[in-house]
């Protein structure tokens, strides 16, 4: 195939790639692989590697099957906003039949993968993590109330989880710790976007906390909660789970994002929200590192 028709089929493959909104699965991913990293103590073996790699695909395979039914949900929202505009369903280049064709195809292969590689442990509860995010948050939470960011954090929060049962076969006390982590730090993360972003989210009709309670007590949400956060993220240590370099590591990343809290409190710019929300992103990304780092090095 080549020419025009080679182009076309090209760029609708890439349309449907863009549905999975691949950096946010490539955080979930990450975290995931955390956990099952936690999960084995030492050098994993040739069958856990195994296993690991066909976790990480049906992980991806099923949060990207939760992105594109988000993207049918919310064509209508995405369309008002800047940020979502781009989306093939927001814009009208995919229908909504060939979108949760896609979205069930890859939600059944992952499940598929995960119950029959992994173990149903893993499946049933990626297949949770998606009902929890693509309908509970999506369709119930998200329109109704203000506080939809932190219960429905609860599904972003999952995937260390996830990777701690693939290969554990269980939910231990770390997976919980690290599920607290992400539970406490997506309000910060996405309080701080949605405030640069607030007249987008006006529009939308979303009830977003920045719509309806104001900047001034969402930047104070915000600055609460990387206090609450900063504590959670020394669990790991406290637990035993981590040593001093993950000490080390998680105080400058909290103490970072407690003192973007407070100039954000203190002194609100949408470029300071916008580096706020950017450094957010560092502060999960650093943090699960230093535990990957820890537990080879000094584990």
């Amino acid at each position: 195939m080549s020419g025009p028709v080679a182009a076309a089929s090209a760029s609708v493959w890439a349309q449907f790639y863009a549905l999975t909104k691949p950096r946010v699965i490539q955080l979930i991913v990450f975290c995931a692989l955390i956990g099952m990293v936690l999960a084995v103590p030492g050098v994993p073996s040739v069958r856990q590697v195994g296993v690991a790699l066909a976790a990480c695909l049906g992980i991806w395979l099923v949060a990207g099957a939760a992105a594109a039914f988000n993207c049918i949900i919310e064509k209508s929202i995405d369309a008002t906003m800047k940020r979502t505009a781009w989306r093939p369903t927001a814009r009208g280049e995919l229908g909504d039949r060939q979108t949760l064709l896609f979205a069930v195809t890859l939600c059944a292969l992952g499940s598929g993968l995960l119950y029959w590689v992994v173990n149903p442990l893993t499946m049933w509860l990626t297949f949770a993590t998606f009902i929890g995010y693509a309908v509970v948050y999506t369709v119930i939470l998200k329109p109704l109330t203000p506080q939809n960011i932190v219960i429905g954090g609860a599904s972003g929060a999952m995937p260390p989880v996830l990777g701690w049962a693939a290969m554990a076969g269980n939910v231990g006390p770390e997976a919980l710790i690290l599920f607290l982590i992400i539970f406490l730090w997506t309000p910060p993360h996405f309080w701080a976007l949605a405030l640069y972003r607030v007249e987008d989210y006006r529009k939308s009709g979303l009830p977003m906390l920045p719509v309806t309670h104001g900047n001034t007590f969402t930047r104070l949400m915000v600055l609460l909660y990387t206090f609450i956060l900063l504590a959670a993220c020394l669990l790991p240590f406290v637990y035993g789970m981590s040593s001093w370099l993950y000490l080390a590591v998680a105080l400058v990343l909290s103490v970072g994002f407690c003192l973007h809290g407070w100039w954000l409190w203190r002194d609100y710019s949408d470029p300071l929200a916008r580096k706020t929300f950017r450094f957010s992103l560092i502060h999960l990304s650093a943090l699960f590192a230093a535990l990957l780092l820890d537990h080879y090095l000094l584990g």
